[in-house]
């Protein structure tokens, strides 16, 4: 009867030594850092839940140096019927307020949709008033064509933000 308690506190021993040195064999594999999937391109203009899910997925496989988890993301509808074109409009009003009220140090802001040139319209347009130097730390991250990169440059170059590029693919 009394040897129950030592057999069980050597047991409980033992199990505690064991996992303890398989926690070290853990700790000493080399953690490999698998790059975030980036979802494919909708073909589809006007199919908005693919293109969040798309411009999501560019946004957290760039978001190399940003300091927060919560980037600024716009989706810039495309589109010529009177509903986008207000949605549109909604959007640079929004964006227009952020540039206005200025962001934080170390955080990002990205914008991406189906028609690039609209998308860079946009940016250009919102960062028409800004303060110089306001941005400084801020990356801006464009998803588009190429063509339109050097228009979004030119118009946040003023602010001191970083401009990133994701050629959307």
């Amino acid at each position: 009867m009394r040897k129950i308690p030592a057999i069980i506190l050597s047991a409980c021993a033992a199990t505690l030594a064991l996992s303890a040195c398989n926690q070290q064999d853990k700790e000493s594999q080399p953690q490999v850092e698998q790059a975030p999937q980036v979802a494919p391109k909708p073909t589809d203009p006007s199919d908005k839940s693919a293109w969040k899910k798309y411009l999501v997925s560019v946004v957290t496989a760039n978001m190399q140096g940003v300091k927060t988890n919560h980037p600024y993301m716009y989706f810039v509808p495309s589109g010529d019927d009177d509903a986008t074109k207000s949605d549109r409009q909604n959007q640079l009003d929004n964006v227009k307020n952020v540039v206005a009220r200025g962001v934080l140090p170390g955080n990002m802001m990205a914008f991406g949709g189906p028609d690039s040139k609209t998308t860079a319209d946009l940016i250009v347009q919102a960062f028409a008033d800004s303060q110089a130097g306001s941005f400084k730390d801020v990356v801006i991250l464009f998803i588009g064509d190429p063509a339109d990169l050097d228009a979004v440059k030119q118009a946040v170059a003023a602010s001191g933000a970083e401009v990133r590029f994701v050629e959307a693919k």
